[in-house]
């Protein structure tokens, strides 16, 4: 339908930002991956083939690289420089520092970057105390199996974290996964060599069964096996000091103060690592919440449909067993630009069973041969209303008005009615609390991938969440496709509104603040045609989507109402809310961890989470098909659906959800039909013709020839 309530376009600048939040979300997961050694890993200390040099192979732990070849130092006797590596710990590195303190002794701590970058608090406590700080890496990557890459990171990374904590550079460097300096064997060497060729001294450990008053490098965790270890040494009266490296040589600090621009560069590393921690916290739990919402929706699926089908055979309001229903009923069947399937729906509408009808045709200002279409079909029941376009809302008003008997059924111009769908479709109208009836809407042009993937979201997330929101007794929507309405009911809401884009949600809900019951009638089928293209489905779930959410906002206020109202606000509210607006907007996220898993981390893992949550799809998905009567194999298509289909749909939600932000209004789109939902064009319909079309329904054929 076209429409006058259009005038802005809707934003697109929005997608620059979904695309940066992407892009942040990627560096996150690969920086963290980095970092824990997922991505580009270096945790292996690989084989040692060659020794160590036999000039730096004499016991000395600290190795100096110049034009001359390898120098070696140690401590002088009865000097002991204590060391400790690794991250800090919140509960043992302030121990070892009030350990140190009470013995007056100095210790050379060499630090993870990322564990200096995270406290700096201890880092600045460290200096305070007259302590020395080295290098440790950034993440403890081993610089031997290191690639290019990681090994200038895992460097220039640790000094940009020590000066954004504590203003200061260090040319102490202490290879991870190494300990005396024999251990330096193998690709080590080289790796100590290039960090030696940008200034590092390389410090390595005295052997264990060295004696303390011999001059001692040691090397302690940051542990309680470490606190121990370094408690027992202290004690040991034979060393005469305990200090730094510098200390131990005789010479000035090894730590300078670093430069202004790297403390500011060094002060947004840790603000990024900071905010990277907690994006990624965030994201774990959107992950968790996620995959939670999108089970706990599957089982809810099949807990209300089972009860659904246990209530079809059990006395409920509205049921059709309290009386047929048989009075007259006005179908009313907006049209704009509909000549491509105006005539089947019509015809299919004068094949009904039901046998008194007024069909009302209105032209909304259509510019090919619809309305002449209408007017050619030959029979009184037909009437044909052409009006200036002023959008479906309008159409249907006008039909409303001319409208002659109190049931009134609203039908979409592209829709084809099974025989006996108009008869069954009115039945729950016999209980007076009811003002409106869903019917089940069929895809009928599902031939193609993109119609068998809105064929399967139909039977599984339109008709039957259908069946669970009427146990809850909180339907939102009665399609436009086929519903039936009391013209009493219509009448007292004012007719239908065009203050949103999907009028037969906003329709819905103001008859439930009106104290009206809405009903699901299973038995009731159309077919409707789907858009066939990529860009049409767009424009079609974009309008959608935007006047759901424009309709909830117009109705938030039932939230908080007593009565039916009330419990149908806050149970919808909040389905639409979690189901339908917060897992959409969860999923990119969702789908950028499960890459991410699949690359880098178990893709054994990934696959079993993701055959699972498909598993669990597949069984829910075959329990809808079986209720709707639908031939099983269509299910062959559900895995691919979740590769395009479920993306697309994810993202129109984050469009829809934007616009309706942004305040932007959109119009109305009208969709190129080419008259595909005929039944009839797929197998023979499933209704029966003759007979009582009030009787139990017979089991359906599927219609499908897939």
């Amino acid at each position: 339908m076209s429409g006058h309530a259009s005038v802005r376009r809707p934003p697109r600048g929005h997608w620059l930002v979904l695309l940066l939040v992407l892009l942040v979300v990627a560096v996150t997961l690969l920086f963290e991956g980095w970092t824990t050694h997922q991505v580009d890993a270096a945790r292996t200390k690989p084989l040692c083939y060659r020794p160590i040099p036999h000039e730096a192979d004499d016991g000395k732990p600290l190795l100096g690289f110049g034009p001359k070849g390898v120098a070696t130092a140690a401590m002088p006797p009865g000097t002991v420089a204590l060391t400790f590596d690794g991250g800090f710990d919140p509960v043992w590195t302030p121990r070892l520092l009030n350990l140190l303190r009470r013995h007056h002794a100095r210790a050379t701590f060499f630090v993870y970057g990322k564990d200096a970058a995270r406290h700096p608090e201890l880092m600045r406590r460290i200096l305070r105390d007259g302590h020395e700080i080295g290098s440790y890496t950034y993440s403890g990557g081993d610089l031997g199996a290191a690639s290019p890459l990681r090994a200038r990171l895992e460097l220039s990374l640790t000094q940009g974290a020590l000066a954004g904590a504590a203003g200061i550079n260090t040319t102490l460097l202490r290879l991870p996964h190494t300990t005396a300096a024999d251990t330096l064997c193998g690709a080590e060497w080289p790796a100590a060599k290039r960090a030696a060729a940008q200034g590092y001294l390389v410090v390595a450990s005295d052997h264990k069964d060295r004696k303390p008053w011999r001059g001692l490098v040691t090397q302690h965790s940051q542990t309680d096996l470490g606190y121990h270890e370094a408690e027992d040494l202290l004690q040991d009266r034979s060393v005469k000091r305990f200090t730094t490296i510098s200390g131990g040589l005789g010479r000035p600090s090894f730590l300078d103060e670093a430069p202004v621009a790297q403390k500011i560069k060094g002060e947004g590393l840790i603000w990024s690592q900071r905010l990277g921690h907690a994006f990624l916290t965030v994201m774990v739990w959107t992950l968790t919440l996620t995959g939670v919402l999108g089970v706990l929706r599957m089982l809810l699926f099949a807990v209300f449909a089972r009860l659904h089908v246990r209530r079809l055979h059990r006395y409920r309001p509205g049921a059709p067993r309290l009386r047929a229903v048989r009075d007259p009923v006005t179908v009313l069947v907006p049209a704009y630009n509909e000549e491509a399937g105006i005539a089947s729906t019509v015809y299919s509408l004068l094949a009904s069973t039901h046998p008194h009808l007024q069909i009302i045709v209105i032209d909304d200002g259509s510019t090919d041969a619809t309305a002449d279409i209408a007017e050619g079909i030959d029979d009184p029941r037909v009437t044909v209303i052409r009006q200036p376009n002023g959008g479906k809302p309008s159409a249907l008003n006008t039909g409303l008005a001319h409208a002659r008997h109190d049931i009134v059924v609203m039908v979409d111009a592209d829709t084809i009615f099974e025989p006996a769908a108009l008869a069954r479709l009115i039945q729950p109208l016999a209980h007076p609390a009811v003002g409106a009836v869903s019917g089940n809407t069929k895809v009928g042009n599902r031939r193609r991938l993109l119609g068998k993937w809105q064929h399967l979201e139909y039977v599984l997330g339109f008709n039957l969440d259908r069946r669970m929101f009427e146990v809850l007794e909180c339907m939102p929507t009665v399609p436009g496709a086929i519903g039936a309405f009391r013209r009493d009911a219509l009448m007292g809401v004012g007719g239908v509104s065009d203050e949103t884009l999907a009028e037969d949600t906003d329709l819905t809900m103001a008859l439930w603040r009106a104290g009206w019951r809405v009903v699901y009638e299973e038995s009731a089928v159309a077919w409707t045609e789907v858009p066939s293209t990529v860009r049409q489905l767009w424009r079609q779930r974009y309008r959608w989507c935007y006047g759901t959410l424009q309709s909830m906002w117009k109705h938030r206020h039932a939230a908080v109402e007593v009565g039916p109202a009330g419990r149908f606000g806050r149970r919808v509210m909040l389905y639409v809310t979690l189901f339908q607006i917060v897992l959409p907007l969860c999923a990119p996220v969702v789908d950028m961890f499960a890459l991410f898993g699949a690359l880098f981390r178990d893709p054994v893992e990934a696959a079993l989470v993701w055959f699972g949550f498909l598993s669990v799809q597949l069984v829910t998905a075959a329990y809808a098909l079986r209720l709707d009567r639908e031939r099983l194999r269509v299910l062959w298509v559900l895995p691919l659906q979740q590769f395009v289909y479920r993306q697309l749909m994810y993202l129109v939600v984050i469009h829809s959800v934007t616009t309706a932000l942004l305040g932007t209004r959109l119009k109305w789109h009208s969709m190129k039909r080419t008259g595909t939902a005929d039944p009839y064009l797929l197998e023979a319909p499933s209704a029966e013709t003759s007979g009582d079309p009030l009787a139990e329904p017979p089991p359906r054929r599927s219609l499908s020839s897939q």
